[in-house]
């Protein structure tokens, strides 16, 4: 589904991402995780056309995208929510999720303008298809209301039901559990298991472990823009050098001494 092919990603003399290798399969789910500072949203950035790399390749089935510009991606199937809220606050949830939708519609300015019969067709189709993503995230109590009355749980939700709303082959979740207590990322953690059961392929940074842990197949880790570790949960949770990455060289050695693991 998705291939990353030694991307370096450079700004001025900083050096964000280097020589970076990994893939992603058709419906898995995987993780992106390491320290602040990795280089995880840089990677994430360039996936989603955000900006391109430096060098390397980024292929999404088949197709080079890594000079594809960000309003491509959509139509192409991918989407991704954002760890900072991109939510129309003034705007219902239903408006909000609607505006995902638009990307699938046809209709041009002129049609929508004199409400045209195939204007109004495609916009019922778009608020049906809103309803379904709605309804999936759980938000149907609230599709009426402005977002910018919803907790932070519910917005994480809703930036959720409007990226599907795409209908993405492959989704990018940044930081979907950020902010959200222990009962919602337990829940945000079967809803993830739920949309890869409808076919979708996942990839999420996340600083939450144990939903990190829970539900990927596969997770890469990232320290100072560099690869350090692949594989499954348990060999990541076992790996030396990731635990390194996390806490230290000097709390490693303050462990070490403490005769702790």
């Amino acid at each position: 589904m998705l291939q990353v092919k030694n991307v370096t990603k450079t700004f001025g003399g900083v050096v964000a991402n280097k020589e970076v290798n990994f893939s992603v399969g058709k419906g898995e789910i995987v993780g992106l995780i390491g320290p602040n500072g990795a280089g995880k949203s840089t990677m994430f950035n360039m996936i989603s056309a955000i900006f391109p790399p430096t060098k390397g390749e980024i292929i999404f089935r088949d197709l080079n995208i890594e000079k594809k510009s960000t309003n491509e991606m959509a139509p192409l199937g991918i989407s991704r929510t954002f760890q900072n809220l991109q939510i129309f606050k003034r705007m219902t949830v239903v408006e909000n999720v609607m505006i995902g939708r638009h990307i699938r519609t046809k209709t041009g300015m002129l049609k929508a303008a004199l409400k045209l019969p195939s204007a109004k067709d495609e916009e019922r189709k778009a608020y049906e298809s809103a309803l379904e993503c709605i309804h999936f995230v759980g938000l149907e109590k609230v599709l009426d209301q402005q977002a910018g009355n919803l907790a932070l749980g519910d917005l994480r939700l809703l930036e959720l039901a409007r990226a599907l709303a795409v209908n993405p082959e492959l989704l990018l979740l940044d930081e979907i559990a950020a902010g959200l207590n222990q009962k919602e990322s337990k829940d945000m953690s079967k809803l993830i298991q739920k949309i890869r059961e409808q076919g979708i392929t996942v990839f999420v940074v996340e600083h939450d472990m144990d939903l990190v842990m829970s539900i990927c197949d596969k997770v890469i880790v990232l320290d100072q823009g560099e690869k350090i570790a692949e594989g499954t949960p348990q060999e990541i949770q076992g790996n030396q050098q990731v635990i390194t990455a996390y806490l230290g060289a000097e709390e490693m050695e303050e462990v070490k001494q403490g005769g702790g693991a």
